[in-house]
């Protein structure tokens, strides 16, 4: 990274965590430029490129400021789903978004895919053509049904960082994030059940709900802090709800983190009613902020929270590695895995380990939170400059998703149709609801390398202006509604 970009990462967390409240004068060139001991000019670049991340504004002759909030994008609304057990529809919708593979032709600003042209992934794959070109046997043997030791030794060291202490021998190797969840579902719960979870939410968890037979009971979620307590508390005394499906760490779609006395008060609702907590935590290791927030694992006493997670969004989803910290139910989730697929794939359990072991894992996150967090930024101000007046945009936290709210009477769907005209793609928000509500939101990836970033903004722009061109005008709103 450069020297520049290091200066701007630095400005933008002391913003981020009021060190400098808005309005307020920040420090000057030359004060900085002694502090940090760098150049003026790498100074003065570091502030042009927070000016175009809309965080600070220059005045002439006064200097740079944090810049207001009136201009900065407004929140989406603290949600409102149906507040009963549904059965899982969209299922189409979400075929659409993931049966095309990443081609020249086409922008997927939808996929939930992270970067993975940087160097610091290079020992990695350095491990893995390793293991090829010497024949390392052991990469083409069956291992545990649990996972290779060495990997699992390392992530158990790994989440010392979110305040959990877990032996090796609790955690379970699954092939993604997704077999985590899935066979921590299935070990907790029948078909029919019902299951609590924050809305939006991430439309494989509904897939996966929808696929073992249960219901989704949708609770409203704000997009700072969470899913609703109280309506939560209100859905657990109303209905037989027997797990509650969440992720409370740089949530997808909306960003978020959950503060930590709210997820105390969760495990402690879980504990009076109880019930077992599914916790996703797959994008909690690219918070921005350090150290990385909690989870809600790490109050638990009783192993009721089942804590699942992957490498696929901190480093490449083709690894096809995650995992399951399965507390009580360890011997449920391994026969679940056990019938399932069996063990994981023996090669890259190997080839992670190392990379961890030799310390590459946590240079290749310091690396990837500081340019998501530019590049929220960067597409936040795109998004305000190019999408219609009134547009809401989420603030997230950590990981690399937006998510936008449009007009209620919008329907992206549609906009999703002209756009692949023009080969660009969006995840349509009715994919991450049960019942198919937020058809007027989109979801948008912003994980991009620097060199692809002028291509993504002619994206951006083709979807701003599409929106314009098909946002219903008042007189044809009325008319519908006469």
């Amino acid at each position: 990274m450069t020297r520049y970009a290091t200066l701007a990462a630095i400005l933008s967390q002391r913003i981020e965590q009021g060190l400098y409240p808005t309005g307020d004068r920040l420090p000057s060139v030359r004060m900085l430029s002694q502090e940090h001991g760098v150049s003026i000019s790498t100074v003065q670049q570091a502030y042009r490129l927070l000016e175009e991340r809309h965080l600070v504004e220059a005045r002439p002759k006064s200097g740079y400021f944090v810049q207001a909030r009136r201009n900065l994008a407004e929140l989406p609304a603290v949600t409102r789903p149906v507040q009963r057990p549904v059965d899982i529809s969209q299922w189409e919708q979400v075929l659409e978004l993931i049966r095309n593979k990443p081609r020249e032709d086409l922008i997927q600003l939808g996929r939930g895919m992270p970067d993975i042209s940087e160097p610091t992934l290079k020992p990695l794959m350095k491990a893995l053509g390793h293991m090829g070109r010497h024949g390392d046997l052991r990469s083409l043997h069956f291992d545990s049904i649990q996972g290779v030791l060495g990997l699992r030794e390392q992530i158990a060291r790994l989440l010392l960082d979110s305040c959990c202490q877990i032996d090796a021998d609790q955690l379970v190797i699954t092939t993604g994030c997704h077999e985590a969840l899935s066979a921590g579902l299935r070990a907790v719960c029948q078909p029919g059940d019902i299951v609590a979870v924050d809305s939006p939410c991430f439309h494989g968890t509904m897939q996966t709900l929808k696929g073992l037979g249960m219901k989704a009971l949708e609770i409203p979620t704000d997009p700072l802090t969470g899913i609703s307590l109280e309506a939560l508390e209100l859905a657990l005394e109303q209905w037989p709800v027997k797990s509650i499906l969440l992720t409370p760490n740089c949530n997808n779609p909306l960003g978020y983190i959950m503060p930590e006395a709210h997820k105390q008060r969760l495990l402690t609702l879980a504990q009076r009613f109880d019930v077992t907590i599914i916790e996703d935590d797959v994008y909690g290791d690219i918070a921005y902020q350090y150290p990385r927030p909690r989870t809600i694992k790490s109050f638990d006493e009783d192993g009721r929270v089942l804590l699942c997670s992957s490498f696929s969004k901190t480093l490449a989803p083709g690894l096809r590695i995650g995992w399951i910290a399965p507390g009580r139910y360890l011997e449920r989730v391994l026969h679940m895995k056990y019938i399932g697929t069996g063990s994981t794939a023996t090669q890259p359990q190997l080839a992670i380990a190392e990379f961890i072991r030799h310390g590459h894992y946590l240079q290749h996150l310091r690396r990837m939170r500081t340019r998501y967090q530019q590049n929220r930024d960067i597409m936040t101000g795109w998004i305000m400059k190019y999408f219609p007046p009134g547009t809401r945009v989420s603030q997230p936290r950590g990981g690399f998703m937006l998510w936008i709210e449009l007009d209620e009477e919008f329907d992206t769907l549609r906009l999703n149709r002209h756009l692949e005209q023009q080969g660009v793609q969006i995840a349509v928000g009715s994919i991450f609801s049960a019942s198919g509500k937020y058809r007027h939101c989109l979801r948008i990836n912003y994980a991009y390398a620097p060199k692809l970033m002028p291509e993504i903004e002619q994206a951006v722009l083709r979807v701003g202006a599409t929106i314009q061109r098909l946002m219903p005008t008042r007189e044809s709103t009325l008319a519908q509604s006469d």
